[in-house]
């Protein structure tokens, strides 16, 4: 593994130069021994002394490499001009009386233009000695904004536009074995270091021989999951799509039941449909969007459902977007290799059977057909005003369900390339995109991210070839697997947990970038929120126009899901998105609709949303690895918590008591703490490491280990943009009975609690450590 070898590399290149350097000098003051010995005087000692603290002063830092037992001669330097100087220098001493005069000026004469002779040669062997052998890297250059334009200037759309092409093409003629290979060629072409493919071992689950079917009891038609008669020729017309179509890891068999309509599955829904109608052994119809659907898969669950039809309202998605007569894929499955949870998929580990993740058989369809269901003749909309599909309440549809899917172990591949940083080679920012995974269900998203990557690595290389490195690792990461669950990334993590946990410093991630061209959307930690904020008002100050962006911490799609949830990594993400989009319910994103449905250069024609996506990404990326002091801000993640807390149902006296008591923590360790970091004149290598991994290490506080199916483990995350309260209390608060004691709420309670405690003893640990460190000094 290359983190094992970062140190390594880079004490040897080092050391090497240095010792290169002083063996030189080492040779020129050996040739000045003998005429120094003519010098010697009484009383030549005190002389001496005084020009080796002249010396001492002159001595490069950079120099001080272990080298303590060497004691090389004064330098020759000091004591030459000050014989220049002092003409009465001779007089100063007892010495016997010449014999000639003549013979002490000719004797004395000789002495100084041997002596300048070999000064002069000693500086001329210095001199090429450094200009020859310069230094393996050149510093980064910190908060230097224009230096970070400069590398990114290379990055141009038109070469982003025909990456992807070239990806797209790839694609028609490989796998993701093939695919991932690529790749991993050309970085490695690019100049990256120690690139390579981790392959993993996983059950993938994918649809059968043939499609789902839906058949209504009351006529006996037949459907398939877009609503065509289940005949061979519309089956033929529509295999890839038809085959599409279905929910990864569902339960197989068939089922016979009466459609009920939850609408979005909130818990208001629930609650009405559980008191109306008997839901044992029945089958939902089930809109996507505004919670996870693992969260709502769970409570039909609870309720006695046996199965769930999917839709997306088209209320909900963007005019510019036709997808009503369109199918769509959903993953059942939560994260990684559903026979390893928890631990990574080698070689020889212990394989679980687990062909469902879900006792319910899901399968979803599209909008048109469940119109049809509900009994619809077209979908109403009123002056432009769209009415959300209903199936009327005293309507009772009756089908007849049928779902038969294939799990197989397959091998999903990995392309991770490392470039070392400089000072601290063992501190690692992650940027992750995914390439393809095969079988047809990813549309292009992957290839807009792999070229974005691919971009960014490319102009990256070409300053480091001038001689330049980030202080920090950078290790790009392209993961396989992403459809069926995040299962590369994932297993990945799983795999090097231990060491992700000390040393990995944030996450960026590149997953699906391009999804619409109306608004910037960035997520983003709280810590790094204010950074997002900075590159976007320096980019857009050089447009005429800068909309207002909002920054928030919400859940997202993709494989930054196990280092937010997992590792309690800051993370950021830049993505362009319809304005419809952002307005409309959270989680529509968990449908994965067919390649043509998603046109990238329709979307996108010049691909300049791709070069901004990739410029933002990357300034963030080249501040983070650059930075003496990391570019975290601990007093947003107080603001957070505070924010959390206020406006929300119920009011918590003694938890926004103990947010207001982690704020003051949080603004004493800001100014006391960080503020003497961030000047170079007070900084010290010792404080700047302890701070670093105080901040790197503040968002695991907020890892708690119980949520809903769906919800992020790290509470700073929040479901959607609308609201700002904790996603575990707000979920619990409305889940609540009033006869019952309530424990789900109280343990929420106590997630919370004991996160804000924590955070609070983290940074008491830190200030204590901080002032210890100061009184010893003293």
């Amino acid at each position: 593994m290359a983190y094992q070898k970062v140190n390594a590399d880079l004490r040897t290149s080092g050391h090497s130069q240095y010792l290169d350097n002083d063996d030189i000098q080492a040779t020129a003051l050996d040739l000045e021994w003998d005429m120094e010995k003519e010098l010697e005087e009484p009383g030549f000692d005190q002389f001496q002394q005084d020009n080796a603290e002249t010396q001492n002063l002159g001595q490069s830092e950079t120099l001080d490499l272990h080298l303590d037992s060497i004691q090389p001669a004064t330098s020759p330097k000091g004591r030459f001009q000050r014989l220049q100087e002092e003409t009465d220098y001779v007089t100063h001493y007892p010495r016997s009386t010449p014999k000639s005069n003549h013979c002490n000026v000719c004797y004395l004469l000789k002495t100084i233009c041997t002596a300048t002779i070999l000064f002069i040669f000693g500086i001329l062997i210095g001199y090429y000695a450094h200009t020859n052998c310069p230094s393996d890297a050149t510093p980064s250059r910190s908060n230097d904004p224009q230096f970070y334009q400069d590398i990114l200037k290379t990055i141009k759309a038109e070469d982003i536009k025909k990456s992807f092409r070239n990806l797209l093409q790839l694609y028609k003629s490989e796998d993701d074995m093939e695919i991932s290979k690529k790749i991993k060629t050309h970085w490695t072409a690019l100049g990256l270091e120690d690139t390579q493919l981790m392959n993993y071992s996983v059950l993938l689950d994918f649809p059968g021989p043939s499609p789902g079917t839906i058949t209504v009891s009351s006529t006996g038609q037949c459907f398939y999951p877009d609503g065509q008669p289940c005949r061979e020729e519309a089956r033929k017309g529509h295999s890839q799509d038809l085959l599409s179509s279905y929910a990864a890891y569902s339960a197989k068999g068939t089922l016979q039941g009466d459609v009920i309509d939850v609408s979005y599955g909130t818990a208001d829904d629930f609650k009405r449909i559980t008191k109306l109608k008997n839901t044992a052994n029945q089958i939902a119809l089930l809109k996507l969007g505004k919670l996870p659907l693992l969260y709502k898969l769970s409570l039909l669950e609870k309720a006695g459902f046996g199965g769930a039809l999917l839709y997306t309202d088209p209320c909900d998605i963007p005019k510019s977007e036709d997808l009503s007569s369109e199918t769509f894929m959903v993953t059942l499955n939560p994260g990684g290799d559903p026979s390893t949870p928890g631990y990574p998929s080698l070689d020889g580990s212990f394989k679980q059977s687990r062909p469902n993740l879900t006792s319910l058989l899901v399968q979803p369809i599209s909008a048109s057909f469940a119109q049809k269901l509900i009994g619809l003749p077209k979908l109403r909309m009123d002056n432009d005003a769209c009415s959300p599909l209903k199936l009327p309440y005293n309507e009772k549809r009756t089908v007849h369900l049928q779902i038969q899917t294939e799990t197989t172990f397959k091998t999903v591949t990995n392309v991770v390339g490392y470039l070392k940083g400089l000072t601290s080679p063992d501190r690692y920012i992650i940027v992750g995109s995914n390439h393809h995974a095969g079988y047809s269900y990813n549309g292009q998203d992957w290839a807009s991210s792999t070229a974005i990557i691919t971009a960014f690595i490319r102009a990256l290389m070409l300053r480091v070839k001038k001689g330049w490195r980030p202080e920090r690792t950078i290790v790009f990461c392209s993961w396989g697997g992403t459809t069926w669950g995040n299962i590369g990334s994932y297993e990945w993590g799983e795999d090097f947990a231990r060491i992700l946990q000390k040393n990995a410093v944030a996450y960026i991630s590149l997953h699906s970038p391009v999804r619409g061209n109306t608004s910037l959307h960035p997520v983003a930690s709280p810590s790094l929120q204010q950074l997002v904020l900075e590159k976007i008002k320096f980019n857009c100050s050089r447009r005429a126009q800068c909309p207002a962006v909002n920054v928030s911490a919400i859940q997202i799609q993709g494989d930054a899901d196990y280092f937010i949830n997992h590792l309690g990594i800051p993370t950021v993400q830049f993505a362009y998105e319809d304005l419809k989009a952002l307005e409309g319910p959270s989680f529509l994103s968990e449908a994965i609709f067919p390649k043509h449905a998603t046109k990238i250069e329709e979307v996108d024609p010049s691909f300049n949303l791709h070069e901004a996506v990739t410029k933002l990404s990357g300034e963030v990326i080249l501040q983070i690895a650059s930075e003496p002091v990391l570019p975290f801000n601990a007093l947003d993640i107080a603001l957070g918590v505070q924010n959390s807390l206020k406006g929300g149902e119920p009011s918590v006296p003694y938890l926004l008591a103990m947010a207001s008591r982690l704020r003051e923590s949080a603004e004493l360790f800001q100014s006391d703490e960080m503020r003497p970091a961030n000047d170079p004149k007070e900084r010290a290598a010792s404080h700047v490491r302890m701070l670093n991994d105080i901040l790197q290490d503040l968002e695991k506080n907020f890892l708690v280990e119980q949520v809903p199916p769906g919800f992020y483990r790290n509470i700073l995350y929040h479901l959607d943009g609308k609201t700002s309260q904790f996603s575990i209390l707000k979920e619990a608060w409305e889940h609540r009975s009033p006869l019952a004691s309530n424990e789900t709420f109280q343990e929420a309670l106590s997630d919370v609690l004991n996160s804000i405690n924590s955070a609070q003893g983290f940074f008491k640990a830190g200030l204590d450590l901080f002032e210890s460190v100061l009184v010893a000094k003293n």
